[in-house]
């Protein structure tokens, strides 16, 4: 019977506790943190394809190419840890038109360009060596790490700023944060547009002075969702 009335006890002032956890006064929001930041590198995804009718032929002339771009990648001073082969395959493939079999080898090489004043240079050459397809070009920031936790920083202050304008119409200040969830859906840095413009010709026939990348801003974006107290 003693143990009944205590186990009886015990519950009751579980209940309680939790019924007074619950009635604690509390505002929810979420906060946005952004940050714009112009670019100084680019990750840029290159690849070699070659065809033919024999898989070893195809794949020997896929291979000579490719060794002049790793020559010309390392002549243009990119450091060893800044480039990687990333993806060699070798597969047949039936052209339906022409009813007949062939086979196409392809490599991918990826390169971090720390430098982008390089940028037009280097392509140029790499076309010229053997590239013919241009799978991707991301731009980033070196300083990303830094940019991250500034946003963080914004989105925990604008959530803030959102929960001081709610209850300062009800004579109340808001208190210490229960829970901070981080929101955040996309992984930094978000891909922004680039533009690829055409070669412009000078009047006399030459090559003019030319733009190819517009590496315009990284916007990144921090969501967070915080449970305040309120006083």
């Amino acid at each position: 019977m003693k143990n009944a009335v205590l186990i009886f006890a015990l519950l009751l002032t579980t209940i309680t506790e939790a019924q007074e956890i619950k009635q604690i006064p509390m505002i929810n929001v979420s906060g946005e943190g952004k940050i714009k930041v112009i670019p100084d590198q680019a990750s840029i995804s290159l690849s070699v394809e070659t065809k033919g009718a024999k898989a070893v032929e195809v794949k020997k002339e896929n291979d000579t190419k490719m060794d002049a771009v790793l020559k010309f990648i390392k002549k243009m001073n990119i450091a060893k840890e800044d480039y990687q082969t990333q993806r060699v395959s070798l597969y047949p493939n039936y052209d339906y038109e022409k009813k007949k079999s062939n086979y196409v080898a392809n490599q991918t090489v990826v390169i971090l360009l720390k430098d982008l004043s390089k940028y037009d240079a280097m392509m140029d050459g790499l076309v010229e060596i053997g590239i013919n397809r241009i799978d991707n070009v991301e731009f980033k920031s070196s300083k990303i790490e830094v940019l991250e936790r500034d946003a963080r920083k914004l989105a925990v202050q604008n959530a803030k700023s959102k929960a001081e304008d709610f209850v300062s119409v009800l004579n109340q200040k808001v208190g210490k944060a229960i829970t901070i969830s981080d929101n955040t859906q996309v992984n930094y840095p978000s891909r922004p547009m680039y533009a690829m413009k055409t070669m412009a010709m000078a009047d006399g026939g030459g090559e003019s002075a030319r733009e190819t990348l517009a590496a315009g801003e990284i916007e990144l974006v921090v969501n967070v969702s915080i449970s305040f107290i309120l006083e």
